[in-house]
C-alpha cells in the first residue's frame, strides 16, 4: 500500500494543504489524475473546489466522487484518492452505504495511492473509535478500512499544563480507550503526517503546538506513553485486539 496520512489538511493561518506540499508532490508524482472523496463535509461540490486548487499546483487534477455516475467504478479505475477531513462519521456512514469501503480496500491494495487528511486519516485504521468527532450520525458500524493494524488519533493535543479546565485531556480519553483494548493508538500532532509505502512506515512533518515535544505519541496497553518519530516500520506488525473480556 501506498498511503500519505495526514493529521490535518491546514495549519493555523496558512492555505490548506500547503504545509504539505513538499510531500504532496513526491506522492502524486507522475499521476495526473485522482479522485476526491467529500463526504465528510455537507457541501460536497464547495469542499471539492478548495480541495482541487492545492492539489492541481501538486500536478494532480481532481474530480468530486459525489459527480460520478458510479461511484464505485469511478474508485476502482482511480489510481490517486483523496479524503478530506470533516465528521469521521458522517464519513464512514457515507461510504458504507455507498458500498465504498469495500471498492477503496481493493483499490488501494491493487496499487491506487491513497492521501487521508483528519477523517481521512482515521478511517484507515481498524476503527474510529480514536476519532474526536462528534457522533452526528451512527454508522452502520465503527469498523473502517484497516490499511493499517493500529488506531490513529490525529490533532492530537497536549495537555496545558497551565489550564484550568477540568475536562478530560485527549491523553486521558486515548487511556481509556487501551483500558479496554489492547491495539496500538498514534497520536499525531497539528503540522505531522504517517507516510507508508509497503513495510515501511514512516513520520514527518513539524508539529505546530510550540509546547510538543515531537510529531507523535504512541500508547500502547499498560505502557506509559512514548514519543515516536523517524522510522515506525515496527507498528505495522504490532498485534491488536479489540474488546478484551470483563476480568
Amino acid at each position: 500500500m501506498e498511503l500519505l496520512l495526514l493529521s490535518n489538511s491546514t495549519n493555523h493561518g496558512g492555505r490548506p494543504w500547503a504545509h504539505a506540499a513538499t510531500e504532496l508532490a513526491a506522492f502524486a508524482d507522475g499521476v495526473g489524475t485522482g479522485v476526491f472523496v467529500p463526504f465528510a463535509l455537507a457541501d460536497h461540490d464547495a469542499y471539492t473546489q478548495v480541495v482541487a486548487k492545492p492539489f492541481a499546483e501538486a500536478g494532480v487534477e481532481l474530480t468530486g466522487l459525489h459527480t460520478a455516475a458510479d461511484p464505485v467504478a469511478a474508485i476502482a479505475e482511480a489510481k490517486f484518492i483523496v479524503v478530506g477531513g470533516g465528521n469521521t462519521f458522517r464519513l464512514l456512514r457515507t461510504l458504507q452505504r455507498a458500498g465504498l469501503v469495500e471498492a477503496l480496500r481493493t483499490a488501494v491494495a491493487g496499487g491506487a495511492r491513497y492521501v487521508g487528511a483528519s477523517a481521512g486519516t482515521n478511517i484507515t485504521a481498524p476503527t474510529i473509535r480514536t476519532t474526536n468527532d462528534m457522533p452526528i450520525v451512527e454508522p452502520d458500524s465503527f469498523a473502517a478500512l484497516n490499511f493499517v493494524p493500529f488506531q490513529i488519533n490525529p490533532h492530537y493535543i497536549d495537555a496545558d499544563p497551565a489550564s484550568k479546565h477540568m475536562g478530560e485531556t485527549r491523553e486521558t480519553r486515548l487511556r481509556e480507550f487501551g483500558e479496554e483494548n489492547d491495539v496500538p493508538v498514534l497520536g499525531l500532532r497539528e503540522g505531522t503526517h504517517l507516510r507508508v509505502s509497503g513495510d515501511s512506515a514512516t513520520i514527518g512533518g513539524k508539529p505546530v503546538a510550540p509546547n510538543a515535544p515531537g510529531p507523535a505519541i504512541l500508547f500502547r496497553r499498560g505502557a506509559e506513553p512514548e514519543e515516536i518519530s523517524g522510522d515506525v516500520s515496527g507498528l505495522l506488525s504490532m498485534p491488536a485486539e479489540f474488546d478484551l473480556p470483563l476480568e
